[in-house]
């Protein structure tokens, strides 16, 4: 690990643990309306590629119903009826990616870089963009700032799958590598920034 990933890295545990510890209250709050509003587990757990290919569990609070990948894969916006009606707001103000601060505490993420994908897309990477797997996933960078409706922009479209894999992810993959090449600390708070501004304002 060089200089500039050992920062960053410093600065992924020191900060999810502050995020954590601020939150705690909220985080409560969601664990109790969650299972409320719906049955089911608090906690969605996926399988998705990380550092190298490896793959980990995304942790997230629950937006769904439970049977929600059995009948569909791709979020398409507010047509989804698979979305709860806790799972609206959560996913609106991102609260939903609260919990991938524990990700990042284990090192299998990161606070900036690539948002991880599920092996299925994955496997239909060029190698230009495999490059991605090179650096741990995040949850946030360039992409997901620009792409922050992405499932409005899937609900729109007449084949939601087919727009993704052709338009969607090739576009997120380019922004990608904006961070990946010039993987700076200044670069690192200028995208936890604009992503703070983006859900704030």
């Amino acid at each position: 690990m060089d200089g500039k990933s050992l920062m960053i890295r410093i600065f992924d545990i020191f900060i999810s643990l502050i995020g954590l510890l601020v939150l705690a209250p909220l985080f409560i709050v969601i664990m109790l309306i969650i299972p409320l509003d719906s049955r089911g587990c608090i906690f969605f757990l996926q399988s998705r590629v990380g550092h190298l290919g490896k793959e980990f569990r995304l942790i997230k609070f629950r937006t769904m119903v439970t049977d929600a990948q059995s009948r569909g894969g791709l979020t398409i916006g507010v047509r989804d009826s698979r979305i709860t009606r806790a799972g609206r707001f959560l996913r609106k103000y991102k609260l939903d990616e609260i919990p991938q601060l524990i990700n990042v505490l284990k090192g299998e993420m990161s606070l900036v870089g690539p948002r991880p994908e599920i092996r299925k897309y994955v496997e239909m990477y060029t190698e230009g963009q495999k490059q991605v797997l090179k650096v741990r996933p995040g949850i946030t960078d360039y992409a997901s700032i620009e792409y922050i409706n992405e499932n409005e922009i899937l609900g729109k479209a007449e084949n939601p799958e087919k727009t993704y894999i052709e338009e969607v992810m090739p576009a997120k993959i380019e922004l990608n590598m904006k961070f990946i090449e010039h993987p700076t600390l200044a670069n690192y708070f200028r995208i936890l920034w604009k992503t703070l501004g983006r859900l704030i304002f």
